[in-house]
């Protein structure tokens, strides 16, 4: 079997506290491997604050396929206010990742990984971009790679004799529909922690993603002179 694709991130607070979580993600789908859960919590039940858009069948599923992977995460910052300072270290394959900031930034990305690998049919259209994963990443670089993401997409669509849709019509679409599963899945996190980390991780990312959706064409006018040599047609 092939190895998998690691993520960890490693987490050192100003009381010399540690924590730290490895991802690993089948290479070929970036689907995440879970790690056996012996008595999931009571909060992960997929019937128990529901996503409004889940196509998820109880039947099938009987939890929430992110919250199954986000249990140990969650549990281990459920003691962690927002606010506090922490450094951390992300290690992929590729690079280091250091950034000193808060733990509310520093979990986003975490959180993030897991909530696009871990199977839920609405998550996963941002999937492709955890194999490029970009920790502490700013609102344009969100942006930048989200758009690049999505016309690679589309590029995939076409070349499979599939209609593309490269005026980036179905972008907001994803916005929004990802949106939504941040704010119902946040009530699942208000009930599993017993401190704010947890839930205003996901707030940030949701703050993110509704910035990103409200930025994106002021964002990519801005950015459009640095592809000016596309546009002198004399080469």
């Amino acid at each position: 079997m092939e190895e998998p694709l690691k993520i960890v991130y490693s987490y050192r607070f100003d009381d010399g506290a540690t924590r730290s979580f490895e991802i690993a993600l089948n290479r070929k789908d970036l689907a995440i491997f879970p790690k056996e859960c012996q008595a999931p919590p009571y909060w992960a039940e997929l019937n128990r604050h529901k996503c409004d858009i889940c196509s998820l069948d109880e039947k099938t599923h009987a939890h929430c396929p992110i919250a199954l992977n986000l249990a140990d995460i969650s549990d281990g910052f459920k003691d962690y206010f927002a606010y506090e300072n922490v450094g951390v270290t992300v290690t992929t394959e590729d690079r280091n990742y250091s950034k000193n900031t808060s733990l509310q930034e520093g979990l986003s990305a975490l959180i993030g990984i897991v909530m696009v690998t871990s199977g839920c049919p609405v998550m996963e259209k941002l999937k492709p971009m955890v194999r490029f994963h970009l920790p502490f990443a700013s609102l344009v670089e969100g942006i930048y790679r989200t758009v690049s993401m999505y016309l690679m997409a589309q590029y995939f669509l076409n070349k499979d004799g599939m209609e593309a849709d490269w005026a980036l019509n179905g972008l907001e679409d994803i916005y929004s529909r990802v949106g939504i599963v941040n704010r119902d899945f946040a009530k699942r996190l208000l009930e599993a922690a017993k401190k704010d980390a947890n839930v205003n991780a996901l707030v940030n990312l949701d703050c993110f993603a509704s910035m990103a959706a409200i930025s994106t064409e002021d964002t990519l006018n801005d950015i459009k002179l640095y592809f000016s040599s596309y546009f002198n047609r004399a080469d």
